[in-house]
């Protein structure tokens, strides 16, 4: 019997991804562990091994398509003595929620899933399985993006409309001349599943004086990711100054004491201490989870990589185990694979802290936006020399500014204020970092 493929899920969050290229064609043989496909994800690009052997029976998304669901069939896979009449008739079929019939045939009255992958329901932010208007029987109505955009945005009853396009689904056209007569959408919950901000931006500009440039899966995400925590965690922040010069002194000497290839930065040093600080006040390396607090047994700090049209977060992890030349070489990897788009999930998904600096721009001071399942992150400008008053005395010293986000679900006042006295101790005496 034909073995469906499904669309990987390559991380516990993924919910869609771009299926880049296949590396396999109709009629090729495969054996399980061969790579068959890249999948793009919003963050990364994965090779994709076949699970079993057998043919290659028919490929049912096109190379390029992005918004594939996770578990949706993306592929058919014959077994062994079977030719493409096995075809006929059947119905691939992944989760409850994603059966189809075969890919060309008509659909019945009620499709469960689109064949192509190229149009899906939209997903809602907190959901892994697409999510869609219901009608009153609790029904699914099945739209295209853009139709479904031009519903939210005039307040349109997709269950009112009458579907014209492939399998029924609500198009663009459909709603140009219903959208008048269709009833305003009152449902709770709408507005949180519309794709546009509670203001559209274009209603305030002619059209020609700008160019609209569509995001992309990384954006997409991190708008979403954002918006959420912003929504959802109760930020607070907590701003110190840090001296350096002892610091620059110890990262000159061990840049001219170390080996060929070695060359430490600040920001190496500051991963170190923020996971020695998190080990010395354990109650701030912790994570939210509703009723209860996850106390986390090793410090592994994220590191925010900007990248062209987004930012990802690579970790490190059991960051208080390793040394500055180990925590250099490791950062240095992670953000070049960052930039590759060949990061793991396993490297940048979960942490239990992060780091974001902003001082090589010149900036002296920001917050951070905390990235869940995490509780805090730390925001750190540019180090420069300013007066300050030592001893009754004014002199001057390099100063660095840093302000932690707090989620104050997780993280108080004061213990906030005691994991900061503990990273500023091993940042103005590096010697501590050795003890």
């Amino acid at each position: 019997m034909p073995t469906p493929i499904l669309m990987p899920a390559l991380s516990p969050t993924m919910e869609e991804g771009t299926l880049a290229k296949w590396y396999v064609k109709k009629g090729d043989s495969v054996s399980a562990g061969d790579v068959i496909a890249e999948i793009e994800t919003d963050k990364a690009t994965m090779e994709v091994e076949a699970v079993d052997e057998g043919t290659i029976g028919r490929l049912l998304v096109d190379e390029g398509t992005e918004g594939v669901a996770v578990n949706k069939p993306i592929a058919i896979l014959l077994d062994e003595g079977e030719d493409e009449s096995a075809l006929e008739g059947y119905a691939p079929s992944g989760t409850t929620a994603l059966k189809k019939q075969q890919p060309q045939e008509a659909p019945a009255q009620q499709p469960k899933q689109e064949a192509s992958g190229k149009e899906k329901p939209a997903a809602d932010a907190g959901a892994r399985a697409p999510s869609a208007p219901a009608t009153t029987k609790g029904e699914r109505v099945f739209a295209s993006p853009l139709a479904r955009r031009i519903a939210a945005q005039q307040g349109v009853d997709l269950a009112a409309i009458a579907g014209s396009g492939p399998h029924g689904r609500v198009v663009k056209a459909d709603l140009d001349g219903a959208a008048k007569a269709a009833p305003k959408k009152e449902a709770a919950g709408a507005a949180a599943t519309a794709p546009m901000p509670g203001i559209d931006p274009r209603a305030f500009y002619e059209q020609g004086t700008y160019e609209e440039v569509p995001l992309d899966g990384m954006r997409k995400t991190i708008a979403r990711r954002l918006t959420q925590s912003m929504q959802e965690i109760p930020h607070f922040y907590l701003t110190i100054d840090c001296e350096l010069d002892e610091l620059l002194v110890a990262r000159a000497k061990l840049n001219e004491e170390a080996g060929e290839g070695v060359k430490l930065s600040v920001n190496d040093f500051l991963i170190r201490a923020a996971a020695l600080a998190l080990i010395k006040v354990p109650d701030a390396n912790v994570s939210f989870a509703g009723n209860a607090l996850l106390k986390h047994k090793s410090a592994d700090i994220g590191i925010a990589v900007a990248l062209d049209g987004g930012l990802i977060t690579p970790i490190i992890r059991n960051a208080e185990t390793k040394g500055l030349a180990e925590i250099s070489a490791e950062a240095k990897s992670l953000a070049a694979r960052a930039r590759e788009k060949k990061l793991k999930p396993s490297e940048y998904e979960g942490g239990s802290f992060s780091i974001s600096n902003l001082g090589m721009f010149g900036i002296k001071h920001f917050t951070g936006v905390i990235n869940p399942p995490q509780a805090a992150i730390l925001a750190v400008g540019k180090g420069e020399a300013r007066p300050v008053v030592k001893n009754g005395k004014l002199e001057i010293a390099n100063m660095m500014t840093v302000t932690m986000s707090c989620d104050h679900r997780a993280i108080d006042g004061a213990l906030g204020a005691r994991f900061l006295e503990a990273f500023k101790a091993y940042v103005e005496y590096p010697a501590r970092m050795l003890m």
